[in-house]
């Protein structure tokens, strides 16, 4: 946090050195929640220079009730979400339409032991198999799990992003990890049993 208001405090003066900094530190990042809502390289790219725009025409605007991450990510979230709806397509995104705690899904039948997380970034069909289960996650959980298990902001601050309460994100996060476990069960029983 102290790094996020010497950051603010720098842009304010307008230190582009600052801006920078914030670039290289969260330009992957909303890449790739980019490129999970919207599917196409070439949009993310412009979400990613856009919401960079917005933070330079909109920095004294900032009330910093929330942390400049989250500011970030919102920006983009928000501008991903208005693409969609030039699209045609924001009702993948809307909880008017969808209510994502409410979005069917089935229980696991299948439990396998799984190898850590950590072993599977390493293993590239490992990494090709959890992208493609990501990929097969109804948008609203998907968001939420590119936003915590992969950029790893914190409960409040994705709730905080997506505009929706902290238990409805728990809500959503458990119901994609069951959905990927579930989507990645054969994968790792041919795996498991591959090593027998």
């Amino acid at each position: 946090m102290a790094l996020d208001n010497d950051i603010l405090e720098k842009l304010r003066a307008g230190d582009q050195a600052a801006l920078s900094v914030l670039f290289d530190q969260y330009a992957d990042k909303l890449y790739t929640l980019a490129l999970k809502m919207l599917r196409d390289q070439a949009e993310s790219e412009d979400i990613v220079q856009e919401t960079f725009l917005k933070v330079l025409t909109n920095i004294g605007k900032f009330d910093a009730r929330s942390g400049l991450g989250t500011w970030l990510y919102r920006i983009a979230y928000n501008s991903c979400i208005d693409r969609l709806r030039q699209q045609g397509k924001e009702e993948l995104f809307s909880d008017t339409t969808q209510d994502a705690d409410e979005v069917e899904f089935i229980l696991p039948q299948s439990f396998v032991e799984w190898h850590t997380p950590e072993a599977m970034l390493i293993d590239t069909e490992g990494r090709a198999n959890l992208e493609k289960a990501i990929e097969h996650l109804p948008d609203p959980l998907r968001v939420v799990f590119i936003l915590r298990d992969i950029n790893e902001l914190s409960g409040a601050e994705a709730a905080e992003v997506l505009g929706i309460s902290l238990g409805s994100l728990k809500v959503r996060l458990h119901r994609a990890r069951l959905m990927l476990r579930e989507n990645l069960a054969t994968y790792f029983e041919e795996v498991t049993l591959s090593k027998r």
